[in-house]
């Protein structure tokens, strides 16, 4: 076997931008790509990934092993993709397409599972028996991943934490904000960027992107402060119930909203209250590989 039959491609098919990274046997990077995702035009989306692919190889003497990373899952029922906030996506048959237009096997998983895979893989959970991998950005998603392998289970939405509703519901949180999903209430309409945006703007009337209210409340701004302490209780309390239910031992932050610096501190002392032990083990942690991590661990699912 050559070094070349060891290389891998990851693909993360983001909601505004497609991601390929090519990586060698040890993980080391050896290019990366990225595009503008095509939103709402499937066949360009095909087009798009499969121009990265092609790219990604040039040279290198034949097709190599490809991995991606897709909101939403493919439905063991159908075999289309189901459940993915980029909504040009559901009811397709992702996975058939990519392998029609590869000519070649592709592996597909959620994005949030490879999110998790890489940072259990060789990121911030490497080493631990279960890891809680957590997208906090466009949309709130997790995954987990158990002794080195991902956690799928017979309805492909092992770690869809974001469409529960909100645990422990405050009188002003019930029934809540209207979902994509066609519910009210669930912790992505809390928990993501948009979610942010929303509550700031219904407490303070300022129409203002949550990276701007990330970056006031540093500053000192009362009002931003409040909208994030506001998120980092609904944060603690949302991840108190995977730590009730799943146990993990490591939970790593991905997406946006990750780069906070002062979640990783006010977190565990919230969510101490709401988790059913005399104490929490359990470590939240940044992801070691950054926006990149989703992308490793599509690579990685060969």
């Amino acid at each position: 076997m050559t070094a070349a039959d060891r290389q891998r491609i990851g693909v993360d098919l983001g909601g505004t931008k497609i991601e390929g990274v090519l990586l060698d046997e040890r993980g080391q990077l050896m290019r990366s790509l990225r595009v503008a995702t095509p939103r709402h035009d499937y066949d360009a989306t095909l087009e798009e990934i499969a121009g990265i692919v092609e790219q990604l190889e040039r040279d290198l003497g034949g097709p190599l092993s490809v991995g991606v990373g897709t909101p939403g899952a493919i439905s063991p029922a159908t075999g289309l993709i189901k459940n993915a906030n980029s909504v040009w996506l559901n009811g397709k048959p992702l996975a058939v397409d990519l392998e029609q237009r590869l000519k070649r096997p592709v592996r597909l998983a959620n994005d949030a599972d490879c999110f998790a895979l890489s940072e259990a893989t060789d990121g911030n959970g490497a080493g631990a028996e279960t890891v809680f991998g957590v997208i906090l950005g466009t949309g709130v998603g997790g995954g987990i991943v158990c002794r080195g392998q991902i956690v799928g289970g017979p309805n492909a939405i092992a770690g869809e934490w974001g469409h529960n509703p909100m645990p422990w519901p405050r009188k002003d949180e019930w029934p809540g904000p209207p979902c994509y999903c066609g519910r009210t209430g669930c912790i992505e309409t809390f928990l993501s960027g948009p979610g942010l945006a929303r509550d700031h703007l219904e407490r303070t009337g300022a129409r203002l992107p949550a990276e701007e209210i990330t970056r006031l409340a540093g500053k000192g701004d009362a009002e931003s402060g409040r909208t994030m302490e506001r998120y980092e209780e609904r944060l603690a309390r949302a991840l108190a119930m995977v730590v009730n239910v799943l146990d993990p031992h490591v939970v790593v932050l991905g997406g946006g909203l990750s780069n906070l610096a002062r979640l990783y501190d006010s977190v565990p002392l919230r969510w101490a209250e709401h988790v059913f032990s005399d104490r929490v083990d359990t470590s939240l942690v940044p992801p070691k590989h950054g926006d990149s991590s989703g992308v490793r661990g599509a690579a990685w699912l060969w």
